[in-house]
């Protein structure tokens, strides 16, 4: 172990063990192309110029091709570093190697991919402990796909029946529980995920839905104050009062939206930002796009 790894473990150490709280935010992508607006708020939330981001690819089929992806993807915002936590499973080593990266960051990403892989990670009750204290502490933390849904208390696995609308038939675990009061799913329009998300809501009344469409962000600051960015929409699900309906909102890029009141706050202007299908960037990765949105396929 380093020196300055050393220097970097003790500092969070003693923050985990300090009632300090700083304001959370969070940068929530709904899969396919990353916003650039959600980037650079990213970078710039972590620390601009000294930004130390961790990327978390335990969800990623190939975690070392995601690392080298999302590196790309912020090098025009230029952050001081960015670098990848351990390979899973994790022996006592590489535990140590993570809690070190974890107090070393000042803002963490976690990719898509199969989010019950995360959480198998995150069952050491005392890493799990270690990210919600980060958080708590003022760390940035951003994710896409399967590293949005588990953002929530309630993680989406992605089985279960989509046919009906029925949360007794949609499948949950455990997730990192940093936005309270809400359930997340994600890549939401393009993969017509509504009825697993009405089901959910219905069951569970006193949480409010939160579908993010592809090529689309939600960046919130506080836990409470929400602005949409990117291509796509956010829809809003709330259970009414009787528990047998609910109401949606619809927020488009630049619309913000307050988590505890509810309600749409303002619209502002920001038209950004997912690449297009033609973008020189896409076409030179090789990646296809779908019809609608731009979406990567």
């Amino acid at each position: 172990m380093t020196a300055k790894r050393v220097l970097w473990l003790a500092a969070g150490l003693i923050l985990a063990g300090a009632p300090v709280r700083a304001e959370q935010r969070l940068v929530l992508i709904g899969g396919g192309p990353r916003p650039s607006r959600a980037l650079s708020t990213f970078v710039e939330w972590g620390g601009g110029a000294g930004a130390r981001v961790l990327v978390v690819t335990w969800a990623a089929r190939d975690p070392k091709e995601a690392l080298e992806a999302f590196r790309r993807d912020l090098e025009p915002y230029h952050p001081a570093a960015v670098r990848g936590v351990p390979a899973a499973p994790l022996d006592a080593q590489a535990k140590a190697v993570l809690r070190e990266d974890l107090a070393w960051a000042t803002a963490v990403y976690f990719t898509g991919g199969d989010q019950d892989l995360i959480m198998d990670v995150l069952r050491d009750r005392s890493l799990l402990e270690q990210v919600r204290a980060r958080y708590d502490e003022g760390t940035v933390f951003a994710g896409t796909s399967a590293g949005t849904a588990v953002m929530s208390s309630i993680t989406i696995t992605g089985d279960g029946d989509r046919t009906v609308i029925d949360g007794d038939e949609v499948e949950t675990r455990a997730g990192l529980g940093l936005l309270p009061g809400v359930i997340l799913d994600q890549h939401f329009i393009r993969r017509q995920r509504q009825n697993r998300l009405f089901g959910l809501v219905l069951k569970h009344p006193e949480l409010l839905g939160l579908g993010v469409d592809e090529g689309t962000a939600l960046l919130v600051r506080g836990n409470r104050e929400v602005q949409v960015v990117g291509a796509s929409r956010v829809v809003v699900v709330q259970a009414d009062a009787e528990g047998d309906g609910m109401k949606l909102a619809l927020l488009a890029p630049g619309d913000t939206f307050d988590l505890k009141a509810k309600k749409r706050l303002a619209r502002l202007a920001v038209r950004d930002t997912a690449e297009p299908c033609a973008s020189p960037a896409l076409a030179a990765r090789g990646e296809a796009c779908g019809p609608a949105l731009g979406a990567r396929r």
